[in-house]
């Protein structure tokens, strides 16, 4: 999930630095979760703006550091629904996709459905997955990239 968490953080710097290294893009895909919209008497409509407006805010931070420091321009791409189906729907649906950067936390109590789903269908991914560690340095992931 697009958020301002430290995976989501190195995800983000992992991918801007790759692309701009091997010359690709990054496509970032938020995805809002059912249960985020309410539905009755128009609340879901204000509870889905208030989702966008909340993506679009964290994406923006992110696009200024990636247009500035790597020289990428980030595309955003915001779907709901749930959000392992989401990106695998995603992921066949665009076949320019060539690496998904996902972020990984540090607490290893921490159940992550969206990996465990990735996991369970990596035979039949078209593309690769590169799982970025949270206290992963910036300076690591420069020497990597």
């Amino acid at each position: 999930m697009l958020d301002d968490s430290r995976e989501c953080l190195n995800a983000m710097r992992f991918a801007a630095m790759r692309a701009s290294n091997s010359g690709g893009a990054v496509t970032v895909l938020a995805v809002i979760p059912p249960n985020e919209i309410q539905h009755g008497f128009g609340v879901a409509d204000v509870m889905r703006a208030e989702a966008y407006e909340r993506i679009e805010a964290h994406f923006e931070v992110y696009a200024k550091w990636m247009r500035m420091r790597p020289k990428v321009e980030p595309e955003l791409v915001i779907r709901e629904g749930d959000p392992a189906e989401q990106l695998l729907a995603y992921l066949n649906e665009d076949p320019a996709v060539g690496i998904v950067a996902m972020g990984l936390g540090s607490d290893r109590s921490a159940q992550n459905p969206v990996l465990t789903r990735l996991m369970r269908d990596a035979a039949t991914l078209p593309c690769p997955i590169t799982l970025v560690p949270a206290d992963i340095s910036k300076e690591r992931l420069e020497a990597i990239t």
